[in-house]
């Protein structure tokens, strides 16, 4: 069937799940530049076919450009091997027809899903953003968009999607215009043949065929085009959309996972946020979080009156007899179905003693902390609060100084404090009662009710609380030198690599702005840099387990890049070089200063004198100081959570977030706080430098995912040293 003179239905399909264009198996080599400047024509994004590749690893290929022609390729050139990605013929005639090369790349980013939509058939159903909102549709064909007029030439594919719309009646069944959308248009995907690993499933029978539902771990839906037939024992463990529910048997609560199924054979399913009888109402309704936005829904009101408070376009109010227990979820063995609600571990009471408690010891953090209702409770927007609490100790020895100060020369805030670390290393939890004691005592209304930057909060908590001495001085060019608490990183974008390290990216902004330590910090916490309003300037930074302040000293001796003498010059000009290692500092003896610098490429730089301490033997043996990484506090939507290095072993990391699930309502919940022993981490930084700037996060583990892409703060100390006691007089 043709739709247009460019347009053709996909009517076969290979055994790889690919169309078939002809008998003949394709031996054609594509690719997508995922890295790397622009260079002869090819740019991030930009796809390519190869021709031919060269001894010195580089691929001469031809260019498909963007836009409706995008098929037909416009010219050739070289690109790095090392900077692409190689697609199927299938995978690239895809991208093509998503015109904007940053879509492309974001949906590359995304592995699992963007495998999945390479799988798409007739009948699968996908979620796709639509208009205002995200609208779930049926796929009706596979559409060839393009001429072939050359050999060259490669047809695009979409998809023609039959949208499913309820914008008068959620229940109701509304079809849209068909309509073909490319790739990046679907965020979600139900295949008809697909199940997600490590979940259980069970069939779903529609109109005589079947298709297994995707589970709550994909967040997506699943439809069937029918009303749903179901056999005697599914009709025994569960319970029709249509009847009225037993609450003896399987009683549905705040909390609950459920499904509600339309005439249609819809089905949609969320978590039960609230239930009661509504104004204007007689029966009981449940409101509904669903898994993904549906169009025509709310964010928790229902008749001008707000019940929870959730995203928009995803909160659904029934009658408590259109739901049933979520079937996705459904027990391996054959004994009677039960179903899983939010439960809250008890929290024992808890004894508080005017002795100090140490720093919870390695072997003992796992059994502590590890679970829900551990950590920090979160409260009213206080997880900037919670995740720097935790990170500084829970674990960490290097602020423990100010649990030792005498009582009778503390202040009262500085007492609210150490009772709430005490409670966290004896207990494991702190309640959020607890710390909103602590937040009002601030000095700033805001810091009891508003989102607040860790930053601002540090300053607070060790100037104003703690009464402890800036953490470091910085020395200035012309020789000033100014307290901190936290070093923001500034540079900009284009002197680092794709993927830098906190190690490299302090040396470089250090060096660029001509700033030195004045002495070795016993903590320093870095600031990531940020570009404009937004958080993230990478898209992810390696973290640096150790990191070398050696050349960051003020008055200290250094090693020359080049011999390893004693170094009496430094060259900021030196520090992007490609050819001495970019991104190094770079100082040298006066042999190799003068012997570097005869290179026509650095005759105009201006290497500096090093100030050096007096009576250091030129010969002796310079040591190099070094702080450890003890946490990292990232930030993902305006949420703040940490990770935490508990002991010595590499793998002695904790994930901490003060919110992560929810009992009850907005008025009458409260936040349930988690710590999750995450060893993976141990593993992942454990590999060579090379591998980690190679590493894709998309297909890094959840956590080692969330690290690389949010981190915001990285907390160093050493070992070595403490923190000095705090003054006596306060600030």
């Amino acid at each position: 069937m043709q739709s247009g003179n460019s347009t053709f239905f996909i009517t076969e399909r290979g055994p790889d799940g690919n169309p078939m264009e002809s008998k003949a198996v394709s031996k054609d080599r594509f690719f997508i530049v995922i890295r790397g400047k622009s260079r002869k024509g090819f740019c991030r994004g930009c796809i390519g076919r190869v021709e031919a590749e060269t001894a010195g690893g580089e691929l001469m290929g031809l260019l498909y450009g963007c836009g409706p022609n995008a098929g037909s390729p416009k010219s050739g050139g070289l690109v790095k091997a090392v900077d692409t990605y190689a697609l199927t013929r299938y995978q690239a005639q895809l991208l093509l027809y998503v015109s904007s090369t940053s879509k492309r790349l974001e949906l590359l980013s995304n592995p699992q899903l963007f495998s999945t939509i390479c799988e798409l058939s007739a009948g699968d159903l996908v979620v796709t953003k639509h208009k205002k909102g995200h609208v779930p549709g049926v796929v009706k064909n596979l559409m060839q968009i393009g001429k072939k007029e050359n050999k060259e030439d490669l047809k695009m594919i979409g998809f023609q999607v039959e949208f499913m719309d309820n914008e008068n009646d959620f229940l109701a069944n509304k079809l849209a215009p068909l309509t073909i959308l490319n790739a990046a248009d679907i965020i979600q995907v139900v295949k008809s043949y697909a199940a997600p690993l490590g979940l259980q499933y069970r069939d779903v029978k529609s109109g005589g065929s079947r298709s297994n539902v995707v589970m709550r771990g994909s967040s997506m839906p699943s439809i069937g085009t029918s009303t749903r037939q179901v056999t005697k024992n599914e009709s025994e463990q569960s319970v029709i959309h249509n009847q009225t529910l037993s609450t003896s048997s399987v009683p549905l609560e705040v909390g609950s996972l459920v499904e509600v199924v339309n005439n249609a054979g819809i089905t949609v399913y969320g978590v039960i946020q609230w239930l009661g009888i509504p104004q204007g109402k007689t029966d009981i309704f449940a409101g509904i979080e669903l898994d993904y936005e549906v169009k025509g829904c709310s964010d928790g009101v229902y008749k001008d009156q707000r019940y929870f408070t959730c995203k928009s376009n995803s909160a659904l109010f029934v009658p408590i007899t259109k739901c049933s227990p979520d079937s996705r979820f459904v027990c391996s063995s054959p004994v009677t179905k039960t179903f899983k609600t939010t439960k809250v571990p008890p929290v024992p009471p808890y004894e508080d003693s005017e002795e100090d408690a140490p720093p919870v010891p390695e072997s003992q953090a796992v059994s502590l902390f590890v679970g829900k209702m551990k950590g920090i409770q979160g409260h009213k927007n206080s997880c900037y609060l919670d995740a720097t609490l935790f990170s500084l100790f829970s674990s960490s020895v290097t602020v423990d100084a100010i649990c030792n100060k005498p009582a009778d020369k503390e202040q009262p805030i500085t007492r609210i404090l150490k009772s709430i670390v005490n409670r966290l290393r004896r207990q494991g939890f702190v309640p959020a009662t607890s710390v909103m004691n602590f937040r009002k005592k601030l000095g700033c209304e805001t810091f009891s009710k508003n989102e607040k930057d860790p930053e601002e909060f540090i300053s607070v908590l060790f100037q104003k609380v703690l009464c402890i001495e800036p953490l470091f001085k910085l020395r200035s060019e012309e020789g000033t030198s100014q307290g901190a608490y936290t070093l923001q990183i500034f540079l900009e974008k284009e002197q680092m690599g794709q993927t830098p390290t906190v190690q490299k990216l302090l040396d470089t902004s250090c060096m660029s702005g001509n700033i030195k330590f004045e002495t070795m910090p016993p903590c320093l916490i870095v600031q990531m840099p940020r570009c404009g309003n937004n958080y993230k300037m990478f898209s992810h930074i390696i973290p640096s387990i150790e990191l070398d302040i050696t050349d960051l000293l003020y008055n200290s001796p250094r090693e020359c890049f080049i011999c390893g003498r004693m170094a009496t010059f430094e060259c900021l000009q030196c520090l992007p070089d490609c050819k001495l290692q970019p991104g190094r500092i770079k100082q040298y003896c006066s042999t190799c200063n003068t012997q570097v610098h005869t290179h026509r490429s650095r005759s105009s730089h201006s290497p500096m004198a090093l100030a050096l301490p007096a009576g250091v033997a030129t010969d002796a043996p310079l040591p190099r100081h070094t702080m450890q990484l003890f946490a990292v506090l990232c930030i993902q939507t305006s949420h703040y959570v940490s990770f935490v290095k508990y002991g010595l072993d590499s793998h002695s990391w904790l994930f901490f977030d003060s919110m992560a699930d929810r009992y009850g309502d907005d008025q009458n919940g409260y936040n349930i706080p988690e710590v999750r022993a995450c060893p993976e981490l141990g593993d992942f930084l454990g590999q060579p430098d090379e591998e980690l700037t190679r590493a894709n996060p998309a297909l890094a583990p959840e956590l080692v995912r969330r690290l690389l892409c949010d981190s915001y703060m990285f907390l160093y100390h050493s070992p070595e040293m403490l923190v000095s006691e705090p003054n006596s007089g306060g600030p």
